[in-house]
């Protein structure tokens, strides 16, 4: 399956580089269809790429900045909420590793959080930079109407859900 968004890049041929991903209209469509959001209304990452060569294979670090407007729906009226995203972005592509066992069990350090492994000699960037947009989305975001459509469906609010909530209306006093 192609990603919705996808900038190949040869691994060998990226040091040094600046390179800008500005979706198009059609991909920004299709990323807002994949993460749930109304619109997608604008959208561009500015990315410094870096290589080193490290157990036999090419590493590549992008760094840079993620820019985003989108139009999402709030998780509890459904009505649409712009939000704006800036983000400071940092992924490693790195080689595949042959050796490891389909099921296999690893351990994962926070440092190996932001690698993504490839295979062959292209890495794509833009598959990297959309999911970096949907690791910025906030799924549970609510908007001013929230609460009103809370009562009008006869839910209470969060406060009102959780464990404590028969606790809330007693007092303590002492005497």
């Amino acid at each position: 399956m192609t990603p919705e968004l996808s900038r190949l890049l040869d691994v060998r041929q990226v040091e040094g580089k600046h390179v800008r991903i500005v979706p198009n209209e059609a991909e920004c469509a299709a990323l807002a269809r994949r993460f749930g959001l109304v619109r997608i209304d604008s959208f561009v990452a500015e990315l410094d790429l870096s290589t080193s060569e490290r157990d036999g294979g090419f590493h590549v670090e992008a760094r840079g900045m993620l820019d985003a407007s989108i139009v999402q729906p709030c998780a509890v009226s459904a009505e649409d909420l712009p939000v704006e995203i800036h983000e400071q972005v940092f992924f490693r592509f790195i080689p595949e590793k042959e050796d490891r066992v389909e099921d296999e069990e690893i351990e994962l350090s926070a440092e190996d959080l932001d690698d993504i492994e490839y295979r062959g000699t292209d890495v794509d960037l833009g598959e990297a930079v959309a999911q970096s947009l949907a690791l910025a989305i906030d799924p549970f975001l609510v908007g001013p109407d929230a609460d009103a459509a809370r009562k009008a469906a006869g839910i209470g609010t969060p406060e009102d859900q959780g464990p404590f909530a028969a606790l809330k209306g007693l007092k303590l006093g002492g005497d």
